[in-house]
């Protein structure tokens, strides 16, 4: 028995060196942490249970049946997350450069096959260099694999990807399926193919920062969530984005208690808007003044910046946020924040995450790119995200709410629970100057006749009662009121029951 024991031993620090010292040594001199490392740090001291260490691969071509490491590459297991299980799965760059194989592949599925049975949250560390090339079309169909249990888990348990290397080719769409992407800057990228590849092709000369790194990602193209400057940062923050979401959508999410009180004045509110209909200010102060010990989990702060998102909490109770940003393109709908936002409300219904919306848009963002990028279909998949919500929903128009916007934005034509206004919200169909040069056309050579006009136009329609009359609106409120209105609002809705026709699946304007 003692030598059995000795035996097992030995296998295991076999494992757990990985790929060997050297490769580990390199690692570390790039900045990047060992893949047990990132589980360690990731997981709450001492409650990783890993499975699979002792899996090796099956290829024999190319002289793979001589070199084999267990754990071929993968570290998978479970283990808690502040006392919430979560399954977790850490590619070992050192072993294989963290190449997918068959192997390495059902390590994978098994740890995402037992979160979809016991109803937890996947965080999926990856560092590869994509599938293994000596074992051909079986690590291309261990990657569909992957990408099949990603799709049967979307909107049944939670699913993190953190890019903490490389990521090109076909790994890049499993973390496209899950709900949140992290990146590490400047040692984590991700591309379809790579910038030799590019070249070859489009005659581009890219850097594989500028084609896939981190600030490309989380700026311009909006497949990151988050980028952070190290391993530890971003692990951290996966920490915390953890204790805002339910385990499943069977579960509600993590309540804390707090002595922040429901019905707590903020006075300064009611200064916010400025007397200029036209000039800007910053949504998310209104934000941090409402939400819980003004604590806001923003998603996506670096690309399309005209509306925000993230998670907060009422009362204790986790709420989605979601907001028009005037200091951003006046806070005008585009493509890029409708798809943005959009999701998010796809996520927070899949999860019953009550989300609260505070509108100030002034419109559809005009213009040919706008129109050529498709902005009418991508616009409309905020419009049916809202609408296909069956959780609570609570708006607040804090100013301008004009056109079609004005109903995209959670209005209580999309079923709306609770919509509040505050008494400088001008909900209409266009903005008083606009609307006048239409209607009063001929007077428009009459600068008084034209002013005249505006703020009659602006007493009429400009303003929250004409909405509040036909019951648009359930209530105008003063600003400084907001946080004890939602909150009562909330308590109200807690017990929420709507379904919508039953039906295979919509069908979204993709």
């Amino acid at each position: 028995m003692q030598d059995i024991i000795q035996q097992l031993a030995a296998t295991r620090d076999a494992a757990l060196l990985g790929g060997g010292s050297k490769r580990i040594e390199s690692h570390h001199s790039k900045g990047k942490l060992t893949a047990r490392e990132r589980i360690e740090l990731l997981l709450d001291q001492g409650s990783f249970e890993e499975w699979d260490m002792f899996v090796e691969h099956r290829c024999v071509d190319f002289g793979m049946a001589d070199n084999k490491i267990p754990g071929d590459g993968v570290v998978t297991g479970y283990g808690m997350i502040n006392g919430r299980v979560v399954f977790v799965f850490s590619q070992d760059f050192t072993v294989f450069g963290g190449s997918l194989s068959e192997a390495h592949a059902e390590k994978i599925c098994k740890i995402m096959d037992h979160a979809i049975r016991v109803g937890a949250p996947v965080i999926g560390l990856n560092d590869s260099g994509g599938a293994r090339i000596q074992e051909g079309v079986a690590s291309l169909g261990g990657y569909a694999e992957v990408f099949q249990r990603n799709v049967m888990a979307s909107g049944v348990i939670p699913q993190i990807s953190v890019i903490m290397g490389p990521c090109a080719g076909g790994a890049v769409y499993s973390p496209a399926m899950t709900d949140f992407n992290f990146m590490v800057k400047d040692t984590s990228y991700m591309f379809v193919t790579g910038p030799d590849v590019v070249k070859s092709v489009t005659h581009e000369t890219v850097t594989a920062e500028q084609l896939g790194g981190a600030i490309t990602h989380s700026t311009v193209s909006g497949v990151c969530d988050r980028a952070f400057e190290n391993d530890v940062e971003t692990l951290l923050m996966v920490r915390s984005l953890i204790n805002y979401l339910p385990a499943n959508n069977k579960k509600k999410a993590p309540f804390r208690p707090t002595p922040d009180r429901a019905d707590r004045i903020e006075m300064s509110l009611d200064t916010l808007i400025p007397d200029n209909p036209n000039v800007p200010y910053d949504m998310k102060e209104l934000i941090y003044k409402v939400v819980d010990d003004n604590d806001f989990f923003e998603l996506q702060p670096e690309h399309a910046q005209n509306i925000i998102v993230g998670f907060a909490r009422m009362e204790g109770h986790v709420v989605g946020m979601v907001a028009n940003q005037p200091l951003v393109l006046a806070g005008c709908l585009d493509i890029k924040s409708s798809i943005k936002a959009g999701r998010f409300v796809r996520f927070c219904d899949s999860f019953n995450i009550p989300i609260i919306t505070f509108v100030d848009v002034p419109g559809f963002m005009p213009g040919t790119a706008q129109e050529y990028g498709g902005i009418i279909k991508h616009g409309a998949k905020l419009l049916f995200a809202y609408a296909e919500a069956t959780i609570p929903k609570i708006t607040v128009i804090t100013r301008k709410a004009y056109g079609g916007a004005y109903d995209v934005m959670s209005s209580k034509h999309l079923r709306g629970d609770v919509n509040f206004a505050w008494p400088t919200a001008e909900i209409a169909v266009m903005g008083p100057a606009g609307a006048v040069k239409i209607i009063f056309r001929d007077e428009s050579n009459d600068e008084q006749k034209v002013v005249e006009r505006t703020e009659e136009y602006r007493q009429k329609f400009a303003n929250p009662f004409v909405a509040g009359h036909r019951g648009y609106i359930d209530d105008v409120i003063a600003p400084h009121k907001t946080r004890k209105r939602i909150c009562r609002s909330l308590n109200m809705l807690r017990d929420k029951k709507l379904e919508n026709p039953w039906r295979k699946h919509g069908n979204i304007p993709l």
